[in-house]
């Protein structure tokens, strides 16, 4: 019999611990904060979370319980009692085992570079796969991705900092210079959420900004909110390779919704960089924007080829994983809400750019991106509920 709960349909929502494996990916952060948890059960709904599971973030047990939640202590009972799982990372090889048919899974999945396995295991399951990097509002804005993209912007410039010292390998200057010496050049290619959070917190510590963005309103909307501080140029080849090549940081901040991120940045000219200049590729987890990129480890954060020295993490955001989980419960928990009580067909009908951020459902690929990566059929999600 269907449970209900004061708002509608009652549901099992598994939180399960993120892997700590340090040589693939250490995910600090957590699906939700204890407050998000007790949200979800004042409404009637019933959440398992892992034991440990907020150990990183700062969270016990004890505060989850606190707030209503259920402790387990296998991930593998996690998976069977929910009907909904609510993860931040992509799933582990070993959480495969524990995915079972009709589950709805939330996370920040990736697809574009995951596992083909791990695609078609979705697709055999019947799993329906919602990405938080391609949910849309309306207006196209990608309102959960937005949360980590600002947290992933600044960091990007403390990264920076640490890296160009000389103890880490740079090339030994401060981003802000002093009287007498000039400062750093950051320069910054995409225009967007990333993008703005990362000149902000550069100009914030003097350094000399550049930023390249294909989309001239977008350096119109730059200009505007630093006061002309910032030089804009458009993102061709040509303006690109000049300025990777005064450039003491390059920061990738490129994003094509939901599908891989083209290599605008070649290997000849990373080549041409300045001896311990450092390239924080943000774009990795979408494949990355500099050829030379490979995705690292924050336990193996950086690599040197070229004498440049490369930080590629994809799931920075993670290195400050209590504020990240905060921010990533505000904007997810209204989502995982609606889901859980309405239901997917209703929610899309209410809302449907949330169809979007659908990656499968019913054994079909609803992302067309994916579909052509992959080479999967392809099916709009209306023409499935």
């Amino acid at each position: 019999m269907e449970k209900k709960s004061k708002f509608g349909t009652a549901m099992n929502i598994g939180i399960p611990k993120e892997s700590i494996d340090t040589q693939k990916i250490f995910e600090r952060r957590v699906a939700l904060t204890p407050a998000g948890v007790k949200a979800l059960v004042e409404r009637g709904h019933e959440v398992y979370v892992e034991s440990s599971a907020g150990e990183y973030s700062g969270f016990s047990d004890a505060e989850y319980e606190k707030m209503g939640a259920k402790i387990v202590f296998s991930r593998e009972e996690v998976y069977k009692r929910a009907q909904m799982v609510v993860k931040v990372a992509r799933p582990t090889e070993e959480d495969y085992n524990y995915l079972c048919e009709g589950h709805l899974l939330f996370g920040f999945l990736h697809l574009a570079v995951a596992p083909r396995k791990f695609i078609e295991i979705l697709l055999e399951r019947k799993i329906t796969a919602i990405g938080y990097e391609i949910i849309e509002l309306p207006d196209g804005r990608l309102p959960i991705l937005q949360a980590m993209s600002e947290i992933a912007g600044q960091m990007a410039i403390v990264v920076a900092a640490r890296y160009l010292q000389n103890e880490d390998g740079g090339r030994g200057i401060i981003l802000g210079g002093i009287p007498g010496v000039p400062p750093a050049t950051v320069v910054i290619l995409g225009a967007g959420v990333v993008g703005q959070n990362a000149i902000r917190a550069a100009l914030g510590l003097g350094a000399h900004v550049v930023v390249l963005d294909k989309d001239i309103d977008k350096l119109r909307e730059v200009e505007k909110l630093f006061d002309k501080r910032v030089e804009t140029a458009i993102a061709n080849v040509y303006n690109i390779e000049k300025a990777v090549q005064f450039a003491d940081v390059l920061i990738g901040a490129v994003l094509i919704h939901g599908a891989l991120t083209p290599k605008i940045v070649t290997e000849e000219m990373v080549k041409k960089m300045k001896p311990g200049s450092v390239i924080i590729d943000v774009s990795i987890d979408q494949g990355g924007c500099v050829e030379t990129s490979r995705p690292t480890t924050i336990a193996n954060p950086v690599f040197v080829k070229y004498g440049v020295i490369h930080y590629c993490v994809p799931n920075m955001a993670s290195n400050v994983a209590r504020t990240a989980t905060y921010a990533l419960t505000n904007v997810s928990l209204p989502y995982i809400i609606e889901i859980a009580e309405k239901g997917l067909s209703q929610t899309v009908r209410e809302r449907p750019s949330f169809g979007k951020g659908i990656y499968t459902h019913a054994g079909f690929c609803t992302n067309k991106n994916i579909a052509e990566i992959f080479n999967l059929e392809y099916k709009k999600i209306e023409e499935l509920l």
